[in-house]
């Protein structure tokens, strides 16, 4: 409420009331977004909800009630952009997977759908990056050091969370017994709808030790010890594996993967049974209405466990019946797969469950059972197909594969990009494809309009309104109407200008930055993304390399001068990846000091990529490159931040580039390579 009054208000704001811009500024900013692994989507209509979310929402500030509180700090005698270069990037996942989950936080409070964003509340997030000596050099995240003014503790609402113990079958049905306990404290941040009265929440879990942990050490002397073991369980929310497209395989990994599912799983459950408005007493006792209240969307395998974890409580605690059980199971549960990269699919040691999470090894082990029967009685004898089908992979390491387990477990399985769903059923998931080709879809994924144009680059975004009025904003489909305006001199020259303000103010930072100097008037070439090799920097490295030596072979020749920029970061045990990195900032080193090349060429690297970076760079490039090798990128969401923005997309026929290419007309892109 105090936000859309402040929102609405004529801004002559006395320094009275000033006093209440803290509060009215927490109470509507949007996170940054590699944050959830699980989104929870509840119903109003229906609970859409899940962990699984990677959360890198960038900062809150300058989201939500922007202009009055400019206004306010104004007369406060301080600078809205100065205060926002202060504010920590929440970044809370790893590339595209946590930008993604908040995009799409963002996205369903606009359309006013009650969901929930559930993931880990990481103390160190994805590390920065320090370029010394050319080389990438990751350094701690401390995000939280000054505190972080948008979520707000719930402790009224901490869960526990098991793990090890050994598994008892009795006469009163199975039990999980002898577990140590890990606390999961959910810390909230509202994610507010843009421009309408929904304010959705994303719950972000971190781990506490109990306080009777370790308590039989006490009685022996080991009081200091014992409480240093504390740290034990409360490292499980302490840092961010910084692995994108990489499966680590660490016993820690796996416990945050289950530290979250459970917490949420236990959070969904306690806010179904408690259907009276305002109760925290159980009311519903049966779970028939679940699936029709509850969908729980998997971002990825990394909250797979959601499954064998629902499983483990409908039959060990309500004390449903297996078939029952699985019925709710499958119905909630719905899974997104977002790459085909075999060395990132998650496949977990036997030997760990086998320890860490007992009764889920267990029940993933009937759930495999009950399958193969299953595809045993429709392709009777063809048992070549069962060992592919199977969750367990046999082999020196037994492991459960948890792409199986989520397409077993979901009533519905989608990619994030027509080529890359295309490629999942004919490829990756052929079998399963042809088993239940039923539940097999594509969603493509989107970008939110209100970060990634009207935040970063408001001169644009106002002149569209202009034109064409602000409904845009809310709803894409309306930048149909910026046709009539091809041949309109007025516009075009208006865009133009806006995109020479933008490479001037980013030029501006560069060289504070970066300490180079460059033509803000050169063409704008810019490569930001994950440093992978299947996304082909070394490939742009190359065509540097060629053009300098063009320039180089004949000097007095007219060139368009180019500022190639690379940015993103390395996951610190790839190798090849840090050498992509060394590669690129040693050809800016000879480049960018040839006097005979000038201003006409150079490259940066540009350090520490993030979503507040990424702010600055995409409204000023001229030149997006989206080149990865044909059928490896799943879908990528860069492309569409560019395009939005005004650059042009110079990329292969991969991944969102194909329907873009579709969308605006191949003859707008510069298409390459494979088909």
């Amino acid at each position: 409420g105090d936000v859309a009054v402040l929102d609405q208000r004529e801004v002559e704001v006395p320094v009275e009331a000033l006093l209440q811009v803290g509060h009215v500024l927490h109470a509507g900013q949007a996170p940054h977004a590699d944050l959830l692994p699980l989104l929870e989507v509840r119903q109003r209509q229906r609970h859409r909800g899940g962990p699984g979310w990677a959360g890198r929402d960038g900062r809150r500030e300058g989201g939500t009630p922007a202009n009055a509180c400019d206004e306010a700090i104004y007369q406060l005698g301080l600078d809205m952009e100065e205060l926002q270069e202060i504010e920590e990037d929440a970044g809370l996942g790893n590339g595209g997977l946590g930008r993604l989950a908040a995009c799409f936080l963002d996205s369903m409070a606009t359309l006013g759908l009650a969901a929930y964003g559930y993931g880990i509340r990481y103390e160190f997030g994805i590390f920065n990056q320090k370029i010394l000596g050319g080389w990438q050099v990751e350094e701690a995240d401390d995000w939280l050091r000054y505190g972080n003014p948008w979520e707000k503790a719930r402790p009224e609402y901490m869960i526990p969370v098991h793990f090890y113990g050994h598994v008892q079958h009795g006469e009163g049905g199975v039990k999980w017994a002898d577990t140590q306990v890990v606390l999961a404290l959910p810390y909230d941040t509202p994610v507010p709808g843009y421009r309408n009265n929904t304010v959705n929440t994303m719950r972000l879990w971190s781990a506490r030790a109990p306080n009777e942990f370790n308590l039989k050490d006490f009685n022996v002397g080991g009081y200091i010890q014992a409480v240093l073991d504390r740290n034990l369980a409360e490292n499980i929310s302490r840092v961010l594996y910084p692995n994108d497209n990489f499966f680590e395989g660490k016993e820690l990994r796996l416990k945050q993967e289950y530290f979250v599912v459970a917490a949420t799983l236990q959070d969904i459950i306690r806010r179904f049974k408690s259907s009276k408005f305002g109760s925290r007493d159980p009311v519903r006792t049966s779970f028939d209405a679940f699936p029709d209240k509850v969908a729980i969307q998997l971002n990825d395998t990394h909250p797979s466990l959601a499954i064998p974890e629902l499983m483990r409580i409908l039959m060990d605690i309500e004390k449903l019946d297996w078939d029952k059980a699985w019925d709710v199971t499958v119905r909630t549960c719905a899974y997104t797969n977002h790459t085909v990269l075999p060395e990132a699919l998650e496949r977990w040691p036997v030997h760990l469950f086998e320890t860490l999470l007992p009764r889920h090894l267990e029940i993933i082990y009937e759930i495999n059972q009950r399958f193969l029967d299953r595809v045993y009685a429709t392709f009777p004898g063809d048992l070549d197909r069962m060992r592919r089908m199977s969750m367990v992979e046999e082999g020196s390491v037994k492991r459960i594969n948890m792409a199986h387990l989520c397409i077993v477990g979901s009533h519905a399985v989608n990619g994030v990009a027509w080529i890359h769903s295309e490629i999942l059923k004919a490829t990756v998931f052929k079998d399963f494809y042809e088993f239940e080709p039923h539940k097999f879809q594509n969603k493509t994924n989107g970008i939110t309009p209100r970060r990634w144009l009207v935040l970063c680059n408001p001169g644009l975004a106002e002149i569209i309104a202009e034109r064409i009025g602000e409904d845009y904003i809310s709803d894409l489909d309306q930048l149909k109407k910026l046709l009539n305006f091809v041949d309109d001199e007025g516009f075009i020259r208006d865009v133009a200008k806006i995109k020479q303000e933008n490479k001037l103010k980013f030029s501006v930072y560069l060289e504070k930055e970066y300490k180079v100097k460059i033509n803000p008037n050169s063409l704008f070439d810019v490569q930001v993304k994950r440093i992978h090799e299947y996304k082909r920097q070394l490939l742009n490295c190359l065509h540097v390399i060629t053009l300098y030596n063009r320039i180089k072979r004949e000097p007095n020749k007219h060139f368009v001068p180019r500022t190639v920029m690379i940015g993103g970061k390395a996951a610190p045990g790839y190798h090849m990846a840090k050498m992509i990195i060394k590669l690129v900032t040693a050809i800016g080193d000879i480049v960018n000091h040839d006097p005979i090349v000038g201003d006409r060429l150079k490259m940066i690297f540009l350090e520490n990529y993030r979503v507040s970076l990424a702010e600055k760079v995409i409204p000023a490039a001229d030149l997006s490159e989206q080149i990865s090798t044909a059928g490896t990128e799943a879908s990528g969401t860069g492309n569409m931040k560019f395009m939005l923005n005004g650059a042009l997309t110079i990329g292969t026929m991969d991944g969102a580039n194909v329907e873009m290419a579709e969308e605006a007309g191949e003859q707008n892109l510069f298409i390459f390579g494979m088909r």
